[in-house]
């Protein structure tokens, strides 16, 4: 179970690489996201985190802090709909259908709030 539980957190921490570095690079941005790295991100995020927490209430006798857990499961879950709606809102501004800044709230927001899910598994004990 150990080697399981590393394999997944690795994926869990590239999954958030996707997520944030992809954030980064593109926060300046008006316009023009690209939304398929946060999106792949959030996905892997939420699968390793779901298949970790499962590791942990499984082999420790203290079981998991299911608190922290839901709290970081429904940041998670919110950021990955707004990445959902960024992308729909940025092909709708693509296609003119839309202002080009129309994504960008939904953008910056899953990306704040994947930055609030690191800040929470660091400083929640």
């Amino acid at each position: 179970m150990s080697a399981l539980f590393t394999i997944l957190l690795v994926l869990h921490f590239l999954g958030l690489a996707a997520v944030i570095g992809a954030f980064l690079v593109q926060v300046r941005r008006k316009g023009g996201f690209q939304t398929f790295w946060p999106i792949t991100g959030l996905v892997v995020q939420l699968v390793t985190g779901l298949g970790m927490m499962g590791i942990i209430d499984a082999t420790s006798d203290g079981g998991a802090n299911h608190a922290k857990l839901g709290v970081k499961l429904v940041i998670a879950a919110v950021a990955l709909v707004l990445a959902f709606v960024a992308r729909a809102r940025q092909k709708r501004a693509d296609a003119g259908t839309a202002k080009a800044k129309a994504a960008l709230p939904f953008f910056h927001s899953a990306g704040a709030l994947a930055i609030v899910n690191v800040l929470i598994a660091v400083l929640w004990k």
